[in-house]
């Protein structure tokens, strides 16, 4: 049976645990592990993920001391992970049904040994919510139907909340903690990288995966994210060729404004 790990970060996240982890205590496919990675919180996060890990059928790993930053904490859970597959969902972010996992699952290949030939990454869509965790509409990048680590050069097509990978490559490829907003832009693209390098394949679920809270850190640090997503793209794209296709959004995001 396939094992999936969700990984969930949270520094003083009480306000939408709860929701994340309803999300996943619904699910109907049973073999999953849920990793919360805590920050050492100063708030109730750590109470709802003890009362949770109570109640929850699926197996529930809390770990709660500082660390160094959002990606930091993403890289213990990629070290933590005992499933075949992972997922990062924090906390704000859902699971968009009951049979997400299941949907995922049924796309899952696991390669053969020394062989590959087996699914690196399992993809899909994400539905943008509002802070009460309301569908508000799909995501504006929406994910191709063939993926490879060059289709990030028209953007993050694919929401990290909705990038399922084999836990044996992902531990390979931690995040890089230069970047403070965007090292999941550069780790997807890196995965996808090593994924096509070891012949294993990308593979779409045509469905959508994820609940993603509008307004997240992204959004926030908009200006810093926009910069540190130029350097990650001119790294694995060139700086020519990033600066033409950023020329090119510009001028679509205007044409949008007067149509």
């Amino acid at each position: 049976m396939i094992r999936i790990s969700i990984v969930t970060i949270t520094y003083n996240a009480a306000r939408t645990l709860q929701r994340t982890l309803d999300s996943v205590a619904c699910q109907t496919y049973d073999d999953i592990e849920h990793l919360i990675i805590d920050g050492a919180s100063k708030d109730e996060t750590i109470a709802i993920a003890e009362r949770y890990k109570v109640e929850s059928h699926h197996e529930v790993v809390i770990q709660s001391e500082p660390d160094k930053g959002l990606y930091d904490a993403m890289n213990k859970g990629l070290q933590k992970a005992t499933g075949d597959y992972l997922v990062f969902l924090n906390a704000g972010d859902t699971l968009y049904s009951p049979d997400t996992i299941e949907t995922v699952v049924k796309h899952a290949k696991l390669p053969s040994l020394g062989e590959g030939h087996g699914v690196a990454c399992i993809y899909g869509d994400t539905a943008i919510t509002d802070s009460e965790g309301r569908f508000l509409h799909l995501r504006t990048h929406r994910p191709p139907e063939r993926l490879t680590w060059k289709s990030f050069k028209q953007g993050m097509l694919v929401c990290h909340q909705a990038f399922y990978v084999l836990t044996a490559l992902a531990r390979q490829i931690p995040y890089d903690l230069q970047y403070r907003h965007s090292a999941d832009v550069d780790w997807c693209i890196r995965v996808m990288q090593e994924a096509e390098r070891q012949h294993l394949s990308l593979v779409n679920t045509h469905a959508i995966l994820a609940n993603f809270e509008e307004g997240g850190d992204t959004t926030q640090h908009h200006r810093d994210s926009l910069k540190e997503r130029f350097s990650v793209m001119a790294h694995h794209y060139g700086r020519c060729q990033t600066l033409i296709l950023h020329g090119w959004f510009i001028l679509r995001a205007i044409a949008r404004k007067f149509c």
